[in-house]
Formats: structure tokens, C-alpha cells, sequence
């Protein structure tokens, strides 16, 4: 994993967005994080990027093979992949970010792999920290354990 930090001006950082967005197209994105720095017409937002280092044609190259899930997944794993993925939508066009800055594809579906029915459980899985947690964890959590099967998870009921 790496990092990449960008300082974006609130006012007429256009050029800056446009830099982070070709970054963020061309790479494997685990995290995003940023923050607000408030002074008054000196405002920025810092951003701090944590990825994988592309194979040099990156994400729109599509060099890395597409996985899709309908073949991966079992019909009702599938399904709940699918109420992950438009919750996803949800929340990052209210927040107006990519829906990958919540969580990637393989996030989702590793959630549904692994039966995740706990915080602890969602924050094992790679590039889910603190800060996803805290800020999307419950809701994806909500989900999960809506459409639990216990029998499919081995009979045993998790907690928080």
C-alpha cells in the first residue's frame, strides 16, 4: 500500500481536482480520507489517498481483469452483493464522492464471502479502517445481518 497526499484550494482549485481525479481513475484506491482545513479564503481540502501501485496501465486501462461477480458469487450471495452495491450508490451521490471511495467491489464482496456481521469482522478486511468504519460501517452492517442466513454462516450467530 501507498500513499498519495493532495491540498486542494476550496476556491478555483479546479486544476487540482482534475489532478486528483486522473490519480484516483488510473489507480487501485483502498482509502480515502480527507478533511477540511478552514482559513477563510485560504481553505483547502487535504486528502490523503491510500493505494496499490497500478501495473502501468491502471484502472481505465483495464490491464487488471474484470472480475464479475454474478460467476463468483452464488445466486443469494449475488443478491446481497447487489443491495451492498446500490447502498454504496446512495451514499456517495448524497456525499457527491465516487462510490469506491466508500468501498471497493472486492470490499463488498469479501463482506459477503466472509458473512461479516461485525465491526470488528468489516475492519479486517483490507483498507476498511477506522474511518470507513465510523462513517459507512453501520449502515453496510444493517444489511448484512437483514439478509443472514445463520445455517449458511455455519449456524452461528455473531455479535457486536
Amino acid at each position: 500500500m501507498q500513499f498519495r497526499f493532495f491540498t486542494i484550494a476550496v476556491h478555483g482549485g479546479d486544476s487540482a481536482f482534475e489532478e486528483l481525479n486522473r490519480f484516483l481513475s488510473s489507480h487501485r484506491i483502498l482509502a480515502i480520507d480527507r478533511s477540511l482545513v478552514q482559513d477563510g479564503a485560504n481553505s483547502a481540502w487535504a486528502i490523503c489517498v491510500s493505494f496499490e501501485p497500478s501495473d502501468g496501465q491502471g484502472q481505465s486501462g483495464k490491464s487488471r481483469s474484470k472480475i464479475d461477480y454474478r460467476e463468483v458469487l452464488n445466486d443469494q450471495d449475488f443478491a446481497l452483493f447487489a443491495k451492498l452495491r446500490s447502498l454504496r450508490k446512495e451514499m456517495a451521490e448524497a456525499e457527491g464522492v465516487p462510490a469506491y471511495a466508500l468501498f471497493t467491489n472486492d470490499q463488498l464482496a469479501e463482506m459477503v464471502q466472509r458473512r461479516v456481521q461485525t465491526k470488528a469482522a468489516m475492519q479486517g478486511i483490507p483498507g476498511i479502517g477506522d474511518a470507513r468504519m465510523e462513517k459507512y460501517g453501520e449502515a453496510f452492517l444493517r444489511i448484512l445481518r437483514q439478509t443472514s442466513q445463520p445455517a449458511t454462516a455455519g449456524g452461528v450467530a455473531h455479535e457486536t
